[in-house]
C-alpha cells in the first residue's frame, strides 16, 4: 500500500531511511546470523548498537562522562514515580510545574512518595501556555523542580531551558532532540522514545552523576537507577534500541541539534502561518507557548472538525483527531515529518474552508 503522510501524536513518525534500513536486516542483521530480536542482549552485535546509540547522544547533546546513558522500559509514566522515589527523601519536597496532563500525573505520582508542592500551574486557562520561569513559586527543601518542556494534548512548549537554583527533572518525551538542550540545568532528563526517536518501548534517561549520588539508601533494586548505570540488570528493549540507533545516526546526517531546530522552526510557522490566515481555524496555545511538535486548532464547530479529520484521512494525511480530552485537531509534526507533509496538509485546509468555509 501506498504510505501516507502520519500527523500521529506517538508512536509517531519514523524516517523513511531508518524504515528501509530496518527492513533490509529484518531477517539477518550483520554477521549475526538471526535479526536482531534474536540475538543476546549481551552479545557484541547488540553491545555494539547500544554503544552507538550512546555516543550518538553523548555527540548531539555535548554530554561529558559525567552523565549516564540509561535505556530503561515503560516509559514515561514509569518515571513519574522512579523519579520521585529516588529523589524525594522523607526532608524534602518535590516541586512541580503543571501544565498539562501528563504533568498533573507525574504530580500524583510525587504524591503517592512524599510531600508535594505546585510551583506553578496553567490549569487557570485549561493548560493553553506555559508559565514563566519569573512565575515559579519554588518551595523551601526542594528536591527538584519536575517539568515536562512539551505537551502532546494542549500543544505548548517550553521555550528554552529555565534557569534555576534547584536541580530540574526533565519529562522530554514529546520534543527530545528536536532543538538544542542545556543540560546544565538538569539533573536528570528522560524520554519516551515513541515520539521522536524511535519506536514504542524504550526510554531514554539521562541522569548527571552528583545528582544520582543523592538517591539514598533502600530504593528498590529494578527502580534504583544506580542499578542501571553500574551494570546491565535485566533484558533491555533491544529492538526499540536498535531502532533509535539509527534514528540518532539519521539526525546526525541532517547536521547538529540546531539544524533539527531550525527544520522543525520552519515546518511550526509554515503550519501556524496558514492558521492564523484566517477565522476559520483557530490556535489552541497562546502564541508565546506554541509548540513545534503538536499544533492543536480547532473549527468553527465539532461536526466540522469531525468532517475535516475524516476527509483528511482518504486524503492521506493520518492522525489528525485531537486528544480524547480536548478534542479539536492535532497535528504532530516530529523531527520525522517531512515538511512535504505540513505542505499537504496546508494544501486540504485551503480546500476544506473554501468548500466549507
Amino acid at each position: 500500500m501506498e504510505r501516507k503522510f502520519n500527523f500521529s501524536a506517538g508512536p509517531g513518525a519514523l524516517p523513511e531511511q531508518v524504515l528501509e534500513e530496518a527492513r533490509n536486516e529484518m531477517m539477518v542483521y550483520k554477521d549475526a546470523g538471526a535479526s536482531i530480536m534474536e540475538i543476546s542482549h549481551r552479545s557484541p552485535q547488540y553491545t555494539a548498537v547500544a554503544e552507538s546509540a550512546r555516543s550518538s547522544l553523548r555527540s548531539l547533546l555535548g554530554l561529558d562522562d559525567e552523565w549516564s546513558i540509561l535505556f530503561l522500559q515503560s516509559g514515561a509514566s514509569l518515571q513519574f514515580y522512579q523519579s520521585a522515589i529516588n529523589f524525594l527523601k522523607p526532608d524534602t519536597v518535590g516541586n512541580y510545574v503543571v501544565t498539562g496532563s501528563w504533568a498533573k500525573n507525574a504530580l500524583a505520582q510525587g504524591v503517592a512518595v512524599g510531600a508535594t508542592h505546585v510551583a506553578a500551574s496553567s490549569a487557570d486557562q485549561n493548560f493553553n501556555y506555559v508559565p514563566g520561569v519569573e512565575t515559579w513559586d519554588i518551595s523551601d527543601r526542594a528536591a527538584y523542580v519536575h517539568v515536562t518542556s512539551n505537551n502532546t494534548i494542549y500543544g505548548t512548549q517550553m521555550k528554552g531551558d529555565p534557569s534555576i537554583d534547584v536541580p530540574m527533572i526533565c519529562d522530554a518525551s514529546s520534543d527530545f532532540l528536536s532543538r538544542p538542550i542545556d543540560t546544565s540545568k538538569y539533573g536528570l532528563i528522560y524520554a519516551g522514545a515513541q515520539k521522536n526517536i524511535g519506536p514504542a518501548g524504550a526510554t531514554v534517561v539521562l541522569i548527571k552523576q552528583d545528582f544520582l549520588d543523592r538517591i539514598p539508601d533502600g530504593v528498590p533494586t529494578l527502580l534504583d537507577y544506580r542499578t542501571h548505570v553500574s551494570k546491565l540488570f535485566h533484558t533491555p528493549p533491544v529492538f526499540a534500541v536498535y531502532m533509535i540507533e539509527k534514528v540518532l545516526r539519521w539526525i546526525e546526517s541532517i547536521g547538529d541539534l540546531e539544524a533539527m531546530k531550525i527544520r522543525n522552526d520552519d515546518k511550526a510557522a509554515l503550519l501556524y502561518n496558514r492558521i492564523d490566515a484566517s477565522e476559520y481555524f483557530t490556535g489552541v496555545a497562546m502564541k508565546d507557548s506554541r509548540s513545534n511538535m503538536n499544533v492543536t486548532f480547532r473549527l468553527p464547530s465539532e461536526e466540522l472538525e469531525g468532517r475535516f479529520i475524516a476527509e483528511a484521512r482518504t486524503a492521506g494525511l493520518l492522525a489528525l483527531k485531537g486528544h480524547r480530552s480536548a478534542g479539536g485537531v492535532r497535528a504532530s509534526i516530529y523531527n520525522a515529518c517531512p515538511v512535504e507533509a505540513v505542505e499537504a496538509l496546508i494544501e486540504f485546509m485551503d480546500a476544506f474552508e473554501s468548500e466549507n468555509g
